[in-house]
């Protein structure tokens, strides 16, 4: 066994114990406060988990930023071979020095009793009126796992882009979202000189220039 393995689960430091899984087993949560709830949540725990070496950490403190799970979906249009994407303003950025406009994937929070495929086509026809026809499945991960418990299902959907265009959002979450219609070519281009800059945004369309010859065959059928 290498010295690296030797300090996972049955080391002597860890009398025994089977290995660290990463499941729940290897987490004992302490205690669980709200420190602050709005429109999201921050809840503070009091915790220890198991440690690689063997044995347990002591207790210590997190706070966990709690704002629900989300769904983006790059809207892709195999005929024109062009990509919807949309552009609104976004808070995160305002302490820096910006983008404060941002050019992503269409998102949405889900709603209790929604699957992540309906949030996927509700938010295409909101935000940029747009009809998905098809979904395929890009990844699910966790944004920042350092400190929220938000994960982000992805998706790429076939649209039909031809008319897309134009402001769409709704009055009531202050939304403001210009539509964007660019060749597939111009938004990768954009992700290799580094101008995207949401996470969602440069996972789909790293993905798409990987997959897009065969979503183009699957979707459209042999040339």
């Amino acid at each position: 066994m290498s010295a690296h393995n030797s300090q996972y689960g049955n080391s002597q430091d860890g009398g025994g114990e089977p290995p660290l899984t990463g499941g729940p087993q290897d987490v004992e949560v302490l205690g669980c406060e709200t420190a602050y709830k709005g429109f999201f949540s921050l809840l503070r725990y009091r915790l220890r988990h198991r440690l690689f070496r063997g044995g347990w950490s002591p207790p210590f403190t997190r706070e966990l930023f709690e704002r629900g799970h989300a769904v983006a979906v790059l809207l892709y249009d195999p005929e024109q071979d062009a990509v919807v994407l949309v552009e609104q303003f976004r808070i995160g950025t305002i302490a820096t020095a910006g983008p404060h406009w941002m050019l992503e994937t269409v998102a949405g929070i889900v709603d209790p009793g929604e699957t992540p495929e309906q949030v996927a086509r509700r938010e295409a026809l909101e935000e940029a009126g747009c009809a998905v026809t098809a979904l395929e499945p890009i990844a699910t991960y966790y944004p920042s796992p350092g400190g929220s418990s938000e994960t982000l299902t992805v998706f790429c959907g076939r649209v039909d882009s031809r008319g897309a265009g134009g402001v769409h959002g709704l009055a009531d979450e202050h939304e403001d979202i210009r539509v964007v219609v660019l060749p597939a070519e111009e938004a990768i281009a954009r992700l290799d000189r580094d101008e995207l800059r949401n996470a969602s945004t440069v996972i789909a369309v790293a993905w798409l220039a990987r997959h897009r010859e065969r979503l183009r065959r699957a979707w459209l059928g042999p040339a």
